[in-house]
């Protein structure tokens, strides 16, 4: 026979489950960091904006890590300065982290010596930037007890650090650089550059004479114009390719009126009967041209 369903028993278990999340969701809010409620951490600056989310990964020598303004550290991330806690680095940063970073959950940052990372870098989840790293030379050595080898990091501003990448000891990466996902890198990266691969590669780079080379295989996105609403934006996903062309064939004149669309378009740009001004009003003069080329890119 079918077991008879607790009903009491049901209801205790949802309203169980809705406590623990809201409780998880206020330790969160809670527990997360920033400049105005560092809680034990001292970090030697840290700017407006940046939020550590929690739980933590693990954190020390935090008054030799500077943190740049509206960075975003998400949750289990670590940072280290030095090779252990309550050491005497001395007087200058040891990690500089700048403006508008984000560093992906999971993701560690091992300053043993100089690590650098650059305004506006976004970092995927689980990468591993480290200064330091093991050293093989006695082969009647364990390699754990056998003293690393140390040499600065530095990320330039703009780059872009896939999932699961590795930057090692001594990589000096330029500005705008694409890491791929799953990349070890180590050595000089050049400005403009995507590099893949274990050792990583470059493997397309862009340079004022010749554009992107290999040439890129899909048209740069088209950003959305200034002013556009969600209103806006929500009758434009549903323009059909003929009122697409209508709006494109629009002048300068045609920006007082729906005049040239036939009588489908002008419903779609006037909107129902009684509710108001049109929502494609107020759209930039370039607005049906993008249209036109989005919808021939579709």
């Amino acid at each position: 026979m079918p077991k008879r369903k607790n009903t009491f028993s049901s209801w205790r278990r949802r309203l169980a489950q809705r406590a623990v999340h809201a409780g998880w969701a206020w330790v969160q809010r809670t527990g997360s960091v920033s400049a105005e409620r560092p809680g034990r951490l001292r970090f030697g600056s840290m700017g407006t904006g940046t939020r550590l989310a929690f739980p933590l990964g693990t954190v020390f020598g935090e008054p030799w890590i500077h943190l740049g303004a509206h960075c975003i550290i998400a949750e289990q991330v670590t940072l280290t300065a030095g090779l252990m806690p309550d050491l005497d680095l001395g007087p200058e940063p040891i990690l500089r982290i700048g403006d508008g970073v984000v560093l992906g959950r999971g993701s560690h940052v091992i300053a043993d010596t100089t690590v650098t990372i650059g305004s506006d870098c976004y970092f995927g989840p689980y990468v591993y930037v480290t200064s330091t790293n093991h050293s093989y030379d006695d082969p009647h050595q364990p390699i754990g007890r056998q003293w690393p080898r140390m040499e600065p990091v530095h990320i330039g501003p703009g780059c872009w650090i896939g999932t699961g990448a590795v930057i090692l000891p001594g990589a000096r990466i330029g500005r705008n650089v694409v890491v791929a996902a799953g990349a070890v890198v180590r050595g000089d990266v050049p400005d403009h550059a995507v590099v893949a691969g274990a050792p990583a590669r470059v493997v397309r780079r862009w340079t004022p004479a010749e554009g992107w080379q290999p040439p890129l295989r899909t048209p740069a996105p088209v950003p959305i114009p200034d002013g556009v609403t969600p209103e806006q934006l929500l009758a434009l996903a549903d323009l059909d390719e003929e009122t697409a062309a209508a709006l494109a064939a629009l002048d300068e004149r045609s920006a007082a009126g729906p005049a040239g669309l036939d009588h489908r378009g002008a419903a779609r740009l006037t909107g129902p009967a009684g509710r108001g001004p049109a929502p494609l009003a107020g759209l930039s003069e370039e607005t049906p041209t993008r249209l036109a080329e989005l919808d021939t890119e579709g």
